[in-house]
């Protein structure tokens, strides 16, 4: 904006997402330790660690992925589908490289490559195990284990070995030697499935971990039991810590081995295997995971990748075990999301669940708020976003604060009051000092906020009620307090909204016109207005004055969840449960755009404080953070005009100068056919025009030649520039080979589009040169002979103007002729001639002979026009041509065309024509 203009917003951009990446399943991390592999349904997602962003998705069409395996040397991708199909993926270019089908009988379960990425180990649902090589690409081995799925499979790290380690439901560790493709032995020790296996730095000692709440250390060399350590839970995931390090900070006291257990209780604990005796443990808090189901070293950046039960993943910072990030793999449905921060860089979220999300955009960070017991269903932000209100179905409110430091958020304050789940909370605009909520037990209280909160590590205040009131007569959907702080409105499932005086809770007024309930609420900014959005379909924006309806917004299909003042409360933005979010500029009542990003219902919708960026939260577990681009259209679109204009002037200057072929690539590359046209008919026009047209139309790049064939099917349809095409079409047919021509791009379909109007073209053409044939002949047929004077003969031209008929008549006294015109005399003798009735001059049927003959002094030679059915029948406006056949050989013969009006060739029946005296 410039100024004080207010520009009002045109398009909105998805600047980021946060959507679900992780569902459960097998995790992998790669070997600079930057991305993250991990199921989600159908799909394996790879996650960038430095922004918490999907960079590649690979998903099997049709086919859901059972397993998959990261080869960290070859770095490459192997997914496995219940369609019994593995596919090579070279992941960082999205290219599906090799496909071929498993010899199982049924899917893949477990999948590993070896420490050289040269082989790779499926285990299927049959009992079966396969060995592939990748790089040769064939089966190596076929191994039959005892029964069950075999659920894991690994070799040992030391590849002269040649040994593999699986794990079905017999609760077995199966060792083979692939030189034989025999079992060696079986480790039996678990009494129920085990999860994990880690081996140490020499290859010696392995650790195996069960659902049976022990790890077991096992002697590689004797193939025994070295320790049994009980745990006390049951471990899904188990690591050896890296050897000479320092991890005094974890209990660490002699270089002996040490290992980490991840559980059922969401905690590490790191374990000495001499003692068997847990040297460290993280102290269990309200914050901790309900269970760990992976553990994952990351020793470049001495770091552990930890995943929980709830699809996150929380990464461990060594020797402190602190946490460093957490990412949540899914959301679940997002009912309300709020902008948080002095500068809008987090945002909070309340998902379908007890806890908040707080995310950094940044990095997509996620801070994990506990407190609520009930899943959490509406959040708002207090003036400088740094406090928020939440409300669950807990019936309680609370208020949290973040650390303008630390970004670590932290309950400051809490309510308990109402006798159902509460379904709205807003605060106060200008102070902190007050909070409303709003119940499904159709209650509305006042909640005052302490002068001061509590220190941290301090228990939360406890909030006040001021005021409760009987609202409405069904749940209250929405709430909202006026900018000023005076008015608050409410919305409730009984379709009315209501307007009341926050100083005393008194009714002012009551909306009435929606149709179904009032999802939501909100004041404009600026003017006294308050907008409404329902289950109707329709916003409603009403008068604060009077309570009527202003406006009606229509166009979503279905309810309308939420509604959103943006450009200074001169525009909207709605959500629906159709899944898209509308823009509407209120002045107009138009919907100025439609933005389709989510599959769900939008329940939540915010906007920044600076109104550049829009977030929305819906039911598909995505949250979209939207970018006002208007502004940079606006700058795209003048860049463009300017760029045009030089364009247009460059090629003007090019077209006055003679340079065809620059002045052709110009207008191609601005796409405009009619500019292109305009120098095709320059160039025909100039000189040798058909040799200059061939020699610039073969200098044009390939593109070029594609561009101006699919121009050509545009200009072929008018018949005013069929010419131009056609003159184009011929130098490319004529030049080109069918090969040249098969690689343009579309060829098929624009010479499909040329041939019906060709062939249109082709058909009038013929008719017109079939005309002027027959005119020609018309011509030749009735010309008018004539004769000379006695000394020779000759042809003459008479005058076709339109101001005259010429007529001779001859007189059968005399022997002279005598010429007059229409109307007029000659000098000569003449006799009365006699007048018909219809104004012709009657000629004697018997005067038929020509009265001289050659060399006589006198007479000039005549012509008498016959009548009858073999006379061509003209008027004033055809050419007649008439040889007669009494004349001899050395008569003249003339041609005469007239063009007399209408009213002097319509009536005579006996016109005589003759030169002029």
């Amino acid at each position: 904006m410039a100024g004080n203009t207010l520009r009002f917003k045109t398009n909105y951009a998805v600047s980021s997402k946060i959507e679900p990446f992780y569902k459960g399943g097998k995790v992998q991390i790669s070997n600079d330790e930057q991305y993250i592999f991990c199921t989600c349904g159908p799909r394996v997602n790879v996650l960038q660690i430095s922004t918490g962003k999907i960079v590649h998705s690979f998903e099997q069409k049709t086919q859901h992925c059972a397993a998959f395996s990261f080869s960290l040397l070859l770095q490459v991708l192997v997914t496995a589908s219940k369609a019994l199909m593995l596919k090579q993926w070279a992941w960082k270019q999205d290219k599906c490289t090799r496909s071929w089908r498993a010899i199982h009988n049924v899917p893949v379960a477990s999948m590993a490559f070896d420490c050289t990425s040269t082989l790779l180990a499926t285990g299927g649902c049959d009992s079966t195990i396969k060995i592939w090589d990748v790089v040769k690409q064939y089966c190596t081995h076929n191994l039959k284990c005892s029964s069950g799925v075999v659920h894991l499979v690994q070799f040992h790290p030391d590849i002269n070995l040649l040994q593999l380690f699986s794990s079905s439901v017999d609760c077995g560790i199966c060792i083979w030697d692939l030189r034989t493709s025999k079992r060696v032995c079986v480790l039996e020790s678990h009494f129920s499935l085990v999860t994990s296996l880690a081996f140490s730095l020499d290859g010696h000692t392995l650790i195996s971990s069960g659902r049976d709440k022990i790890c077991t250390v096992w002697d590689l060399k004797e193939r025994t039991v070295k320790r049994t350590v009980p745990v006390y839970e049951a471990v899904e995931g188990v690591i050896v810590l890296p050897e000479n390090k320092d991890y005094s900070q974890l209990g660490v006291k002699s270089p002996e081995l040490h290992f980490v257990t991840a559980g059922s209780k969401g905690v590490l604990r790191v374990w000495h295997c001499s003692s068997a005796r847990c040297v460290f443990a993280q102290t269990p808090t309200a914050t901790a995971p309900l269970g760990l189901v992976h553990c994952l070293l990351m020793a470049r950046s001495a770091r552990i990748a930890a995943v929980t039960a709830e699809h996150n993943v929380l990464l461990y910072q060594l020797p402190y075990l602190s946490m460093q990030q957490q990412f949540v793999g899914y959301n679940d449905d997002v009912l309300d999301v709020k902008f948080l921060g002095k500068e809008d860089t987090h945002i909070v979220v309340a998902t379908n669940s007890s806890q908040l999300k707080v995310f950094d955009l940044a990095t997509s960070s996620c801070q994990i708020l506990y407190g609520h017991t009930d899943t959490v269903l509406s959040l708002d932000v207090f003036k400088k976003c740094s406090m928020f209100a939440s409300c669950a179905k807990d019936n309680c409110v609370k208020v949290w604060r973040m650390d303008s430091e630390t970004g670590i958020v932290r309950c400051v304050a809490q309510g308990q009051g109402h006798c159902n789940a509460v379904g709205s909370v807003s605060c106060s605009r200008l102070k902190k000092n007050f909070l409303v909520s709003g119940s499904q037990d159709c209650t509305i209280k006042v909640w005052d906020l302490p002068a001061v909160f509590p220190a941290v590590g301090s228990e939360p205040a406890k909030l006040i009620t001021r005021i409760t009131e009987k609202a409405h007569g069904k749940d209250v959907n929405s709430m909202a307090v006026s900018p000023n702080d005076k008015l608050l409105a409410s919305g409730s499932q009984d379709r009315t909204a209501k307007l009341w005086s926050l100083a005393d809770m008194s009714l002012l007024g009551v909306f009435q016109g929606h149709r179904r309930g009032i999802w939501c609420v909100q004041f404009s900014p600026v003017d006294q207005v308050l907008a409404t959005a329902s289950a109707d379909g329709t916003v409603k924006l009403w008068g604060l004055h009077d309570f009527s309806c202003l406006k009606t917004f229509e166009g979503h299909d279905a309810s309308v969840l939420k509604i959103i003042f943006v450009s200074r409360g001169t525009q909207l933005v709605s959500g629906g449960s159709d899944g898209l979010v509308k823009l509407w500029t209120i002045k107009t009542n138009e919907c100025v755009k439609t933005f389709d990003a989510h599959q769900d219902k939008v329940w939540a919708l915010h906007s920044s404080s600076r109104d550049d960026l829009v977030v929305s939260g819906s039911a598909d577990s995505t949250i979209t953070v939207w970018k006002d681009i208007t502004e940079e259209e606006l700058a795209e679109e003048q860049s463009k005009q300017e760029d045009q204009i030089l364009k247009q002037q460059e090629l003007s200057n090019l077209l006055h100068e003679k340079k065809y072929l620059k002045a052709l690539g110009i207008a191609i590359s601005l796409d405009q056919p009619h500019t292109a046209l305009q120098v095709i008919k320059e160039i025909r026009q100039a000189e040798e025009g058909t040799r200059q047209l061939e020699k610039t139309l073969l200098r044009l790049r390939q593109d070029q030649k594609e561009s101006l064939l699919r121009y050509c099917v545009v200009w072929n349809t008018n018949a005013r520039n069929c010419l131009d095409a056609q003159a184009v079409l011929q130098v490319l047919l004529t030049h080109l080979s069918p090969e040249e021509l098969l690689q343009l791009q579309g060829v098929r379909t624009h010479l499909e589009g040329l041939i019906p109007y060709t062939e249109r073209h082709m058909q009038r053409v013929g008719r017109l040169l079939q005309a002027s044939m027959f005119l020609d002949y018309m011509w030749r047929q009735m010309r008018v002979a004539g004769c000379g004077t006695s000394e020779e003969l000759r042809v003459e031209e008479m005058d076709t103007s339109p101001r005259e008929c010429f007529i001779i008549d001859k007189r059968p006294e005399l022997e002279k002729r005598t010429v007059t015109t229409h109307g007029q005399e000659d000098e000569d003798d003449y006799s009365q001639e006699s007048v018909g009735a219809n104004g012709s001059r009657d000629v004697s049927e018997d005067e038929e002979s020509v009265g001289a003959a050659k060399g006589a002094s006198a007479p000039r030679p005549w012509l008498r026009k016959e009548s009858g059915p073999n006379r061509p029948k003209t008027t004033g406006h055809e050419v007649l041509s008439e040889s007669s056949e009494e004349d001899d050989d050395d008569d003249d013969v003339m041609e005469i065309s007239t063009r007399c009006p209408p009213t002097q060739v319509a009536a005579p029946t006996s016109c005589i024509l003759t030169e002029a005296s």
